[in-house]
C-alpha cells in the first residue's frame, strides 16, 4: 500500500517542477513511511511513497521495467500476480514484487493486461517509447485518485488531494455543485471532489494524455446483472463459500503481520472464519464503547472463542472534538459519515498489532445488506402499481405536507415513504442512501445558494447510473451503490483512516471474482424476511454462531443524536464558529432554528447538523492549510 504522485507536460516536453514534486511526495507521506522514490524525464515526473507490503527489500518504485521505457508509480496489492507472472516468459525477474509483474505485464501486453488483475490498485504508468501516460484505478474503487489540468497545460495527479495542493500548482476552488452533493449524501460523489478543478477517476477507468491530445477516461469492467435463475440455493451455498474462501486466500499474500477487523456482524466474522481454515493462528483486532448499543465486543468474542483467535481488544473513548479536527484533516473533503471516528480508532488500535487487516467491507453491497434494500423494493412494487399521474399528484403533496415525525412509532413515520412515492426510482434512491433529508437541506443553505446549485444537482444525481439499468429493484439499488455510495463513502472511509495509520486494508468481498458471481444470483436469494444477505447467512450456517446469524445490523455508527444535546459538545462550538457563518452559504437563522430544536428534543436534527459540523471543521482545516 503506498501513495503516488506525478506531473506531466501535457503540451511539451517542459521542465517538471521537482520541487513541486517533492512537496507532493512529502504530503502523502503518511500512505507510504517505508521509501521514497522519484522518477523524472522531459515532461513526465512521477512521486511514489511505499509501505512495504510484499518483497520488503524488493519493489522499489518508481518502478522502471525491463524493455519499452515502461515505469510505473501504483499504489495498491495484484494478489494474482504469482500466476500473471508464469504468464509472462522471457523475463529475467529482479525481484519477488507484484510491482514487477505489473510493470513487466503492461510493457508486454499493453492497458488490456488491466483486466487480468485480481487486487485494489491506483497507479500511474508511464510508456516512454508511446509518451503516453495513464491513470489506472480498481473496479471497485479501493484505492484513490485524484486529478487536476493547470491553465499552463500540465496534468496534476496524486492519491490524495493534499498532495495536489501541496504542489503549489493548482488554484484550490470549492465547488459549488460538489459542496451541494456533500450536504446530500455527506460526501462527495466520484467523480467530483469538493474542489472544483480536482476530480476522482472513477473506479474501473483508465484515463489516457497525450501530448497536444484531450484526456480521455474509459471504463475497463462494470457490473453486470445476467441472472442465472436455473441455479439452486443448496448450489449458491457451496458455490459462495467456495469462492469466499479463494478470496480471502489470495489476500493473505503478504511478507508481514496480517489480522482481520473483528466486529459482531456477519461479515468481518465470515472473514475470519475463512481465515481460519487457513490452519494459521489468526490475529484479530476489536475496540470496544462504553455505549452497549455501539459496543461489540460480546458477540465479537463469540467468533474469537470458536477460533481460538489471538484475539486483541481495546476500549476506547471517542474524544468527540478533537476526532472532528482528525477526520477533517485525515479525509482532505468533508465527510459526514459519523462512524469515520470509529474506523480510525480500530484502525489506530489494530496498527499496533499487525500491519496488514482483512475486512468485512463491500459485503454490505455484494450481498444486499443495508436495511434500504428490502424498503425500496417494497416502494418499487407500490411505484409499479399506482399510475405515475397519480403518485404525483397524490404522494408528492403528501410528502411535503406530512410532518416528520422523530418521536413516533415507526409505523407513523411516512413522510419519506410517501415522499419516495412521489419520485421515479433513480431520484427515490438518490434519497435512500441521502445523509439528511432534502427539504432541510433546501432550508438551512442560503437562500441564493441554494436556488444556484439545485438544477446541477438534479441533473446529475437523478439519472440512473453506469447507463445500464438493472430490472429489479435490488440490483438497481446494488449497482447505484457500486458507482456512488461505496467507492465514495465506504471505500473513501476505510482507504483514508487506514492509510493515516500506515495500515493496509484488504476487502475480500471486494474481489471481482466473487462480486461478479454475486451479481448472477436471483434477488430473492438476497432478501428473505429477516432482511437481506440471506445466502451470505444460509452458508455461514454451519461456521458462525447463531447468535451472529440472527443479530439486527448495527452499523458503525455512534450515537450522534445523544452527542448534539450535550453541554459544550459538538453543537456548542458551531455555534461559536465563524467558519461556516462567514462561507455565505448557510441560512443562520435556519440553522440556528434546528439547533434549538434539536436541544430541546423537539425534533432529530443529528444527521443535518452533523453534516454541517464536519464541513465546518473542513472549512477551517482549508483555512490553516492556506496559511
Amino acid at each position: 500500500m503506498c501513495g503516488v504522485a506525478g506531473i506531466f507536460d501535457l503540451e511539451g516536453r517542459r521542465e517538471i517542477d521537482r520541487a513541486a514534486l517533492k512537496r507532493m511526495a512529502d504530503a502523502i507521506a503518511h500512505r507510504g513511511p517505508d521509501a521514497e522514490g522519484f522518477f523524472s524525464a522531459p515532461g513526465i515526473g512521477l512521486a511514489h511513497r511505499r509501505l512495504a507490503i510484499i518483497d520488503p527489500e524488493g519493489g522499489a518504485q518508481p518502478f522502471h521495467a525491463s524493455h519499452g521505457e515502461n515505469i510505473i508509480s501504483f499504489n495498491g496489492e495484484i494478489y494474482n500476480f504469482r500466476d500473471l507472472r508464469r504468464t509472462l516468459p522471457g523475463v529475467r525477474w529482479k525481484t519477488q514484487s507484484d510491482t514487477e509483474v505489473l510493470a513487466e505485464g503492461l510493457a508486454g501486453h499493453g492497458a488490456s493486461f488491466v483486466e487480468r488483475l485480481r487486487g485494489m490498485f491506483a497507479f500511474a504508468w508511464w510508456s516512454g517509447r508511446e509518451e503516453k501516460l495513464r491513470l489506472v484505478r480498481d473496479r471497485f474503487g479501493e484505492k484513490p485518485l485524484y486529478f487536476a489540468t493547470t491553465n499552463d497545460g500540465f496534468l496534476i495527479f496524486a492519491s490524495e488531494t493534499g498532495a495536489i495542493r501541496a504542489s503549489g500548482l493548482v488554484e484550490m476552488r470549492l465547488s459549488a455543485e460538489a459542496m451541494r452533493a456533500y450536504f446530500h449524501f455527506g460526501f462527495t460523489p466520484d467523480p467530483l471532489s469538493i474542489h472544483e478543478n480536482i476530480f476522482k477517476l472513477p473506479p474501473a477507468s483508465v484515463l489516457t494524455a497525450e501530448r497536444g491530445c484531450a484526456l480521455r477516461t474509459e471504463q475497463y469492467w462494470r457490473p453486470r446483472f445476467e441472472i442465472d435463475y436455473g441455479k439452486t440455493e443448496e448450489v449458491a451455498r457451496r458455490e459462495l463459500l467456495d469462492l469466499l474462501d479463494d478470496a480471502v486466500s489470495a489476500q493473505t499474500i503478504c511478507d508481514t503481520s496480517l489480522g482481520a477487523f473483528l466486529s459482531g456482524g456477519v461479515d468481518s466474522s465470515a472473514i475470519v472464519a475463512s481465515l481460519a481454515r487457513r490452519g494459521s493462528p489468526v490475529t484479530t483486532c476489536t475496540i470496544g464503547f462504553e455505549n452497549r448499543s455501539f459496543d461489540e465486543r460480546r458477540e465479537a468474542r463469540l467468533t474469537a472463542s470458536r477460533y481460538n483467535t489471538d484475539h486483541h481488544e481495546e476500549a476506547v473513548d471517542l474524544d468527540v472534538d478533537n476526532l472532528i479536527d482528525r477526520a477533517a484533516a485525515v479525509y482532505g473533503e468533508p465527510f459526514a459519515d459519523p462512524s469515520a471516528l470509529a474506523t480510525l480508532k480500530v484502525c489506530a488500535a489494530a496498527r499496533r498489532r499487525v500491519k496488514v487487516a482483512l475486512s468485512g467491507d463491500g459485503g454490505d453491497e455484494i450481498f444486499a445488506g443495508y436495511r434500504r434494500y428490502p424498503i425500496f423494493a417494497a416502494e418499487e412494487r407500490a411505484r409499479a402499481g399506482i399510475p405515475r399521474s397519480v403518485r404525483r399528484a397524490v404522494f408528492r403533496p403528501l410528502g411535503a405536507l406530512y410532518p416528520k415525525l422523530d418521536w413516533a412509532p415507526r409505523p407513523l413515520r411516512f413522510k419519506t415513504t410517501f415522499q419516495a412515492l412521489g419520485e421515479e426510482r433513480a431520484a427515490a434512491y438518490s434519497r435512500a442512501v441521502s445523509m439528511a433529508l432534502s427539504y432541510r437541506v433546501d432550508r438551512f443553505l442560503a437562500p441564493e445558494f441554494e436556488s444556484q446549485t439545485r438544477s446541477a444537482f438534479c441533473a446529475r444525481f437523478a439519472t440512473s447510473p453506469n447507463g445500464e439499468v438493472p430490472d429489479h429493484a435490488v440490483n438497481f439499488a446494488r449497482n447505484a451503490d457500486m458507482q456512488m455510495w461505496l467507492p465514495g463513502r465506504m471505500l473513501t472511509k476505510i482507504d483514508r483512516a487506514s492509510m493515516a495509520h500506515g495500515l493496509e486494508v484488504r476487502a475480500p468481498f471486494l474481489d471481482h471474482r466473487l462480486a461478479e458471481w454475486a451479481f448472477t444470483l436471483p434477488p430473492k436469494y438476497l432478501l428473505g424476511p429477516n432482511g437481506g444477505k440471506r445466502i451470505l447467512k444460509a452458508a455461514q450456517a454451519s461456521r458462525l454462531n447463531a447468535a451472529i446469524l440472527k443479530s439486527k445490523k448495527r452499523g458503525f455508527a455512534p450515537p450522534i443524536a445523544d452527542w448534539l444535546r450535550r453541554t459544550d459538545g459538538p453543537l456548542d462550538r458551531l455555534k461559536r464558529s465563524d467558519e461556516w457563518r462567514s462561507s455565505g452559504l448557510f441560512n443562520a437563522r435556519y440553522v440556528g432554528s434546528m439547533i434549538r430544536r434539536h436541544r430541546a428534543g423537539a425534533g432529530d436534527y443529528s444527521q443535518e447538523l452533523w453534516t454541517l459540523i464536519m464541513f465546518d471543521a473542513f472549512l477551517r482545516c482549508e483555512r490553516a492549510l492556506q496559511r
